[in-house]
């Protein structure tokens, strides 16, 4: 979403690198370009003006002319300001003293509030709460239909005492739901209400009516951020209709240039509490301040990414595969395929990958990122047998030809996957044994220390001396030494010839060769 607003202050931050110090100039046309992006941002113009003011009042002061790199303490207020814009610290959800805590949903029509309120109660579950999805949503044709699918989707309880399609009092739901949430023992109850435009005083009234009947411990305001600045609009007027305690962004993945999330912070005082970032029940979580900042600063999302990667990847199967790896065992085909699908599980790889920092600046090699080759891969893989995942190099071409057929893939796509599997196999084995990894413990190291204490003779460059070295046979170790002085003192007996046991060549008496 934030893509337009992020390039355009990357190069506004790479053409400071170059200057060991900041003049007022440099300055004015930094805040310069900084109004710019923000305004092409679709932010609304008096956050621009609070913003740039601020930047430039901190710029030009003993904190960057003092800085030993003032490039990077520009990048760092811009930073810390953007934080602030954003709400400062993440805003966590109230709960009440004794449950059930209540919450209400508003918002628009078309913002997404039904979808919502799925994710809402997926993300809870995961949390190890038990909410309860309220249906006070009685205008939209379906609505009541769509929020017990969501339900059985997030896999918890719907209330819905009316059909709807115009049909039922909603506040008298709401109302019954608190006590039927206490009987049932929910700890959360979500009262999905109907979509509503700023100046529909009838549904601005129903909705009032709604919270003074359950006096609900949060009121999550949705806003669409593809909206922009009329998000803003829209905001104040709920703020005077019915009053809001947070905001939820619905919507981050699409095109908008991040206007609604930068402004309604701003204007209203309220916080932004979540952020629904996808179509999937699970592409949704709190919002951090700090980590959007730094998404638009193209300095990554670790933090994000970690947790990420904690909640898919199951412990007790990433310890297995660890020792797997440290003991020395062959990693096969079927250890690819099953860190490949929990890697999956994190969600698209474009959106992992631009977690990283810098990746602003490859943004177009992402976007060139074909999710259908993990698909093949995947399939290839499943056309094996188990016993040729467990050991690939049983592998010929008539099997592969049988894994191409199965997988509707060309014999080449398999003999590639094949190859780079080996190569990754080998490379795992040189991690498991620490050979070319300083300061790796392995097993190879004392096998090391022996193969170099045994190193053989050199061989000649040339070619001629180097096959007489090969063609001479090494010394047995059960051998006879040769005897020294006499005529077979300097002669080596054939291999497998013995002499005599008690022979002595002294007595033959033959003349020395001299």
């Amino acid at each position: 979403m934030f893509e337009t607003l992020s390039d355009r202050l990357t190069s506004v931050f790479s053409s400071l690198r170059s200057k060991g110090r900041l003049s007022e100039a440099d300055i004015d046309a930094t805040c310069r370009e900084i109004r710019i992006a923000l305004l092409e941002a679709d932010v609304a113009l008096p956050v621009v003006r609070a913003f740039v003011a601020q930047v430039k009042e901190r710029a030009r002061g003993a904190e960057v002319s003092q800085a030993l790199n003032p490039a990077q303490q520009v990048v760092k207020i811009v930073n810390d300001e953007l934080i602030a814009i954003l709400g400062g610290e993440t805003r966590r959800l109230r709960y009440a003293k004794t449950p059930p805590t209540v919450i209400m949903l508003a918002g628009l029509q078309g913002a997404g509030k039904t979808t919502l309120a799925g994710k809402l109660a997926k993300w809870l579950v995961a949390q190890n709460h038990v909410p309860l999805l309220v249906a006070a949503d009685l205008q939209r044709p379906n609505a009541v239909q769509q929020l017990q699918v969501m339900g059985q989707r997030a896999g918890v309880a719907v209330y819905a005492p009316f059909e709807g399609n115009g049909v039922g009092d909603p506040v008298r739901a709401a109302r019954d739901s608190i006590e039927y949430a206490k009987r049932q023992q929910h700890d959360i109850v979500i009262i999905d209400t109907a979509g509503r435009l700023g100046i529909d005083s009838e549904l601005m009234k129903q909705a009032a009516d709604i919270r003074d009947a359950v006096s609900p411990d949060e009121v999550l305001f949705v806003v669409d951020a593809m909206i922009g600045q009329d998000a803003v609009t829209t905001a104040q007027a709920f703020m005077e209709g019915v009053g809001f305690d947070g905001v939820v962004l619905t919507k981050l993945d699409g095109d908008a240039r991040g206007g609604a999330a930068l402004s309604v912070r701003h204007i209203t005082g309220k916080p932004i509490m979540f952020a629904s970032t996808g179509e999937k029940l699970e592409d949704f979580d709190a919002f951090h301040p700090d980590r959007m900042a730094s998404r638009i600063l193209d300095m990554g999302d670790i933090l994000t990414l970690i947790e990420q990667a904690q909640k898919t990847f199951d412990e007790e199967q990433a310890a297995k595969m660890a020792g797997k790896l440290t003991s020395g065992e062959d990693f096969t085909l079927e250890d690819f395929l099953e860190q490949m699908m929990m890697v999956r599980k994190m969600g698209p790889i474009k959106n992992l990958l631009g977690m990283m920092p810098g990746m602003g600046q490859m943004r177009d090699q992402l976007n060139s990122i074909d999710e259908r080759d993990l698909d093949r891969i995947q399939a290839i893989i499943r056309s094996m047998t188990p016993g040729e995942r467990a050991d690939p190099k049983m592998i010929n071409g008539s099997r592969r030809a049988r894994i191409a057929r199965g997988s509707g893939v060309e014999v080449s796509a398999v003999n590639n996957l094949v190859t780079r599997f080996f190569e990754a196999q080998k490379m795992m084995k040189k991690m498991a044994s620490g050979i070319g990894i300083p300061g790796m413990p392995g097993r190879g190291g004392k096998q090391g220390k022996q193969a170099k204490k045994a190193k053989g003779r050199r061989v000649s460059g040339d070619p001629r001396k180097a096959a007489l070295g090969k063609a001479k046979p090494e010394a047995a170790d059960d051998e006879p030494k040769p005897t020294k002085g006499g005529a077979l003192g300097n002669l080596r007996l054939p291999p497998g010839m013995q002499l005599p046991p008690g022979f002595d060549p002294s007595k033959l008496n033959l003349p020395d060769q001299k």
